[in-house]
């Protein structure tokens, strides 16, 4: 009896060291996904900010490994939309009005999240200018980068107030600070008061600050927002799945946690004023999703109503199809 036992555990032993060996060569023959990560780029549209802390987050805390992502960053300003479109690389931080410029003129980018829900940008002056409404813009010069939109809004702002747009003075100041702008070069400038705003804030400078979206509904439109190329969507959905469920975990942490972020940021670009950013973190933590069901969720209304505003005002001459310029499905 304990022959046969001992010979039925030698049985088991070899049987066991069977299966161990096959499934180490299977293992070796198989290639797991995760081992060889997909490398992917991420066009960053300005310099780095607290914008772009979700995907620093990610980057950080391992999202992006775990989704079995390697993932570089890249300033690219104002190449960020042909590069995406024409697939040299897979996603880009850009905003709702690009985004519509770009799909009229054939350039095939989708928006696939809203990094912010509502339009926190508006016209900035010093407070001595005595510039409290869009009327008080007649007789008073601003300072941007020339486009078209700038002129637009600022017409669609003082017409509301029955005032004389042809009474501004339009300087071209190209990407100076806007700071620098009112301080120096005009009456009053455009920024995000996220990032612009707080830090006139904490250098003690007194504005006065018309915010977009309260004079106008239509202009409280997506900026910024994350895109892709409609033929990454069509070749590899999987990947942008991955990325974006990566990415949304890392702008969940920026608003559950902005100091946490916050450093997140500032490992990557540890040139920036680090009370700027913890303070500009935390003024964002609670409009990253805002009222939204979820982070990055986007509303078909606000696509087309800033559409038909670009249209009425002439800065484009035909409204494109908005449910191809954006989808939600890669949100879960």
């Amino acid at each position: 009896m304990i022959h046969i036992m001992r010979e039925r555990k030698g049985l088991f032993v070899l049987i066991c060291l069977i299966f161990v060996t096959a499934t180490m060569i299977t293992s070796g023959c198989t290639e797991d996904p995760l081992d060889e990560p997909d490398e992917i780029t991420i066009l960053l549209d300005w310099t780095p900010n607290t914008n772009y802390s979700g995907l620093y987050a990610a980057i950080e805390q391992g999202y992006y490994e775990d989704q079995g992502l390697e993932v570089e960053t890249i300033q690219a300003s104002g190449n960020v939309v042909p590069m995406v479109g024409t697939g040299q690389a897979e996603f880009g931080v850009s905003y709702q009005e690009e985004v519509t410029y770009a799909r009229l003129e054939g350039i095939p980018i989708v928006s696939i999240a809203a990094v912010i829900q509502q339009n926190t940008s508006g016209f900035a002056s010093l407070k001595e200018h005595g510039i409290e409404t869009p009327s008080d813009f007649e007789g008073k010069s601003y300072g941007g980068w020339g486009s078209p939109v700038e002129e637009a809004k600022i017409k669609a702002l003082m017409d509301r107030y029955d005032a004389d747009f042809e009474k501004v003075d339009i300087v071209t100041t190209g990407e100076v600070d806007s700071l620098i702008v009112i301080e120096q070069e005009a009456d009053f400038a455009w920024i995000y008061y996220g990032w612009t705003g707080i830090e006139a804030e904490l250098k003690g400078m007194a504005l006065n600050f018309i915010e977009l979206r309260d004079e106008e509904p239509a202009l409280d439109y997506y900026t910024p927002t994350l895109i892709t190329g409609e033929d990454l969507i069509a070749e590899d959905p999987e990947l942008v799945e991955r990325f974006m469920k990566a990415t949304s975990k890392g702008y969940q942490l920026a608003i559950e946690d902005p100091e946490e972020a916050a450093q997140n940021l500032l490992t990557h670009a540890p040139e920036l004023d680090e009370e700027l950013v913890m303070a500009s973190q935390e003024w964002l933590a609670d409009k990253y999703q805002a009222d939204a069901d979820q982070w990055g969720l986007q509303d078909k209304e606000v696509w087309e109503d800033y559409s038909q505003w670009l249209y009425e005002y002439g800065v484009i001459e035909e409204i494109p199809d908005s449910e191809k310029a954006f989808t939600n499905q890669f949100l879960r």
